[in-house]
């Protein structure tokens, strides 16, 4: 049950040329960057207010009270199933379904789901819906309860994806109905408790899969207007530009991108033998492992911010101005080390629930080669689409003579995170 800790295997034999993949990579950084530079001198993106609405028969059924009744009674029923599974059913995660679930099924299937979707969690959230049975038992409104400071922003959410990743890749047992059922019960006391103190918006902003939903939706092409509550079918990048400011955004970003570029170091043969014979012991070694590489991906993006903000002028909040740039970067590092493992995995996991005693995973669609450059153009077309999303906010926040030169830094991160995430593939 390995595979389930780490996203592609042994993907250090896939057939790639390191020269052609790094060629290709800086010559689409450099010709997007040159491109928008000398094309695009103004924004060009409206946010929440552009998009196209949908047919009104469209947003019925959507907006139906029999839909959100069904989607959330789907959402709790599939949760009490998986509690189930890890109570009664067999330890062999290989005879278990519920662990593919969790690491599978949620994890990697929320990354479909919300670009397809948008963010499906927020309705298929069994917490929510226990949250709003509750209420409606003590006949309380769901929203009531003491204002959230704004000082909180989304630091829950990268505090619980962060105890996700580690659960996921460092905890020695991580399949293991035990260990499941104990973050399961830790994270739902404390959502819950949240919420019966803050309301429903605790969620919002605490509820790592919501948040984390919520973040990959925003480069969806379906979304919903805050001033009508229309459903249109937009521009990504309208999405990605209305991303809120808040505090711990790029915390939670740089967790999506730490924890993911661990997952693939973890499997170098080096870090594994640094591993297995540090006198630190494998999880405590580990642990730091992951801390570092979320830590160096934030280091990197701050300095950043830092040099932004020196070549531009003043900028009132360097750090998240540009955080919702690391969002499609994040993307395709998810889509380069999970590919594989969700086409494999995820039916094998659903045949389990049906009844299939061990059944073998089916034969991935797409051969090595195929798999390799899917990984090359998900993690370069993640990096151009952050240079696209950089500059039309630098267009917006900056003088016309200092938009170009106050990206120059962003190119030089855009670069850096390439280079990490195409090493990481190659190495």
């Amino acid at each position: 049950m390995s595979v389930l800790a780490h996203g592609i295997g042994a993907q250090h034999d896939l057939p790639l040329s390191p020269f052609y993949a790094f060629a290709g990579a800086f010559a689409a950084l450099f010709v997007s960057f040159l491109a928008l530079g000398l094309l695009w001198s103004a924004s060009r993106f409206r946010g929440d207010r552009a998009g196209r609405p949908l047919p009104v028969a469209v947003q019925r059924a959507a907006d139906a009270r029999s839909t959100r009744i069904a989607v959330r009674a789907l959402g709790l029923a599939a949760a009490l199933l998986v509690v189930l599974y890890l109570v009664l059913g067999p330890a062999d995660p290989d005879r278990n379904p519920a662990p593919g679930a969790v690491y599978v099924l949620l994890w990697v299937g929320l990354v479909p789901a919300s670009l397809l979707f948008g963010p499906v969690w927020r309705l298929l959230s069994p917490l929510r819906t226990l949250h709003l049975l509750g209420c409606r038992v003590l006949r309380r409104d769901p929203a009531a309860g003491r204002p959230l400071p704004p000082r909180v922003g989304m630091w829950p959410a990268a505090a619980g994806l962060l105890a996700f990743t580690w659960l996921e890749l460092v905890a020695p047992d991580p399949a293991s109905p035990t260990a499941l059922l104990l973050f399961l019960g830790l994270f739902s006391a404390a959502q819950l408790t949240g919420a019966a103190r803050y309301g429903a918006r605790w969620f919002d902003h605490a509820d790592a899969f919501e948040v984390y939903s919520g973040l990959l939706a925003r480069l969806s092409p379906l979304g919903r207007r805050p001033v009508d509550r229309r459903l249109v079918l937009r521009s990504p990048f309208n999405g990605l530009v209305a991303t809120p400011q808040l505090p711990g955004l790029v915390a939670t970003v740089c967790v999506m991108l730490g924890s993911t570029a661990y997952d693939g170091f973890s499997d170098a043969p080096s870090w594994i033998t640094t591993v297995q014979t540090s006198a630190l012991g494998r999880t405590t070694t580990a642990t730091l492992g992951l801390l570092g590489a979320v830590a160096l991906v934030a280091a990197l993006y701050a300095l950043c911010a830092g040099a932004t903000r020196l070549l531009s002028g003043q900028l009132a909040h360097p750090l998240t101005a540009f955080a919702h740039s690391l969002v499609p970067i994040a993307l395709g590092y998810l889509v380069a080390h999970y590919f594989t493992l969700f086409v494999t995995e995820a039916p094998r996991t659903v045949m389990m629930a049906l009844g299939a005693d061990n059944p073998a995973p089916p034969e991935p669609p797409l051969g090595p080669g195929g798999v390799a450059t899917l990984q090359v153009l998900a993690i370069v077309l993640g990096h151009v689409l952050g240079v696209v999303a950089a500059h039309d906010r630098s267009v917006r926040l900056f003088p016309p003579g200092r938009a170009v030169a106050g990206q120059l830094p962003l190119l030089v991160l855009m670069v850096a995170y390439t280079i990490g995430g195409l090493a990481l593939l190659i190495a």
